[in-house]
């Protein structure tokens, strides 16, 4: 097959390479000329996506993929076309539909009979109908279902692990039509390769949800549920440190039973996905109670973290330094979409704090873009809260923040017995007194 991937973001190249790994001839559209200038030449536009930079060198260099900003010529050219262009969304995560549109419209003027045309950029439900199948056929002046197939098939991997989580997930999709659903399910067939999965009740594969809005509700309530269950734990948490219990232990031994599943509380919940696509839901469904009262319990967990932060601290911390370690929404991931960090660093300036950022994913001169300054472990410090559970966080001591006073371990990161002589909270968790 000849297939044009638009959008070549941190989901989009992987895809593009899968596709052209699996033996494909691909088009990798972007409107960015940088990112199809590297592309071009081999080269990763983005660290951390492990197998990226193998995988993207080889099927470039045996012309399986290639990259262009012309989307409407890669289209004209292609049997399939897979949409993985980036739907904005405010503080709200009320939809900006702009670059998909744009992108829509591209597609349409290349667009040619026989066409799949399948959107995976996660959206509300109803969009793949009532938006794109319209500006596709007004664009093309084609019809949909007759002349060119639309379905929605919505991506469900993490950034740093694209390929490995292409084989362990199920592909979910659904049509628009009968005979969309059937070419859509053929297309990943051909494209895909999977583990075997024992643990569900149908094989893994791909999976035709019956319609186009199951798959785009399947994507927002696998991420919703998440969302949820972490709000719920958060209330656990913060009822069990009130009450002196190890609220981890009661996780641990709540999930010994096979129907219980409890998430693990902390600072923050952040990325492109978790705080973002239950309101996406919201957006189909606004009496959705449960959904709206866990976001706004996770939203608020850096003020409670904060609060916590200036309890431990003596009741103020007016002039005291306090040092934020991770930048990044989560451990591994040079990311701060929706971060817990933004929401910290301003409880603390408003609370009196002189507050300092580290992160090993950023330099100084990226930390300063943001309006923060970097801290550099072994100068001396106050406070340190942590925000993300990076990993070269694991073996921190007091010794490595010199006048240390107070630890708030947002992440549960760090090993409190390090820490001897310093006043060490952790999220959820009621304090130790020793």
């Amino acid at each position: 097959m000849k297939i044009t991937v638009v959008g070549l973001g941190k989901i989009g190249l992987p895809l593009a390479v899968q596709f052209a790994k699996s033996g494909h001839q691909v088009h990798g559209a972007d409107v960015s000329q940088k990112v199809v200038d590297l592309v071009n030449a081999g080269t990763e536009p983005f660290p951390g996506e492990a197998h990226l930079a193998d995988y993207l060198a080889e099927v470039v260099g045996d012309g399986r993929l290639e990259a262009t900003t012309d989307t409407a010529a890669a289209v004209a050219d292609s049997d399939a076309v897979v949409v993985v262009v980036p739907l904005f969304v405010d503080e709200e995560a009320r939809p900006d539909f702009g670059w998909m549109d744009s992108a829509t419209e591209d597609i349409a003027r290349g667009l040619k009979p026989g066409t799949l045309v399948i959107y995976e950029t996660t959206l509300p439900v109803g969009t793949t109908r009532t938006r794109w199948k319209p500006k596709l056929e007004q664009g093309s002046g084609l019809t949909e279902g007759t002349d060119f197939h639309l379905v929605f098939s919505p991506e469900r991997v993490l950034t740093g692990r694209v390929f490995e989580d292409l084989r362990k997930y199920p592909k979910l999709l659904g049509g628009l039509s009968d005979e969309g659903a059937k070419r859509a399910v053929d297309f990943y067939e051909q494209v895909l390769q999977f583990d075997e999965r024992p643990d569900l009740t149908r094989a893994n594969g791909v999976w035709d949800l019956g319609s186009a809005e199951a798959a785009e509700m399947a994507k927002l309530a696998e991420t919703t549920y998440r969302d949820v269950n972490i709000g719920l734990a958060n209330q656990f948490g913060a009822f069990a440190a009130k009450n002196g219990i190890d609220v981890f232990q009661v996780i641990e031994a709540s999930n010994s039973q096979p129907y219980s599943h409890i998430h693990r509380p902390g600072i923050a919940v952040g990325g492109h996905c978790i705080p973002v696509y239950p309101r996406l839901y919201l957006w189909n469904d606004p009496d959705a109670t449960v959904v709206r009262a866990a976001r706004e319990a996770n939203a608020a967990m850096p003020a409670y973290t904060v609060g916590l932060t200036v309890g431990a601290a003596g009741g103020s911390l007016q002039g005291k330094k306090v040092a934020v370690l991770g930048a990044s929404y989560r451990g591994g991931v040079k990311e701060t979409a929706f971060s817990g960090v933004f929401a910290t660093v301003d409880a603390l300036r408003e609370a009196g704090a002189d507050v300092v950022v580290h992160d090993p994913m950023y330099a100084a001169d990226e930390l300063a873009k943001f309006g923060w300054d970097a801290y550099t472990v072994g100068e001396p410090v106050d406070v340190v809260v942590v925000q993300a559970d990076h990993a070269e966080y694991r073996d921190l001591s007091a010794s490595d923040f010199p006048g240390v006073q107070v630890v708030v371990d947002g992440r549960r990161v760090l090993d409190p017995a390090r820490f001897d002589g310093v006043r060490f909270l952790v999220v959820g968790q009621a304090e130790k007194v020793s």
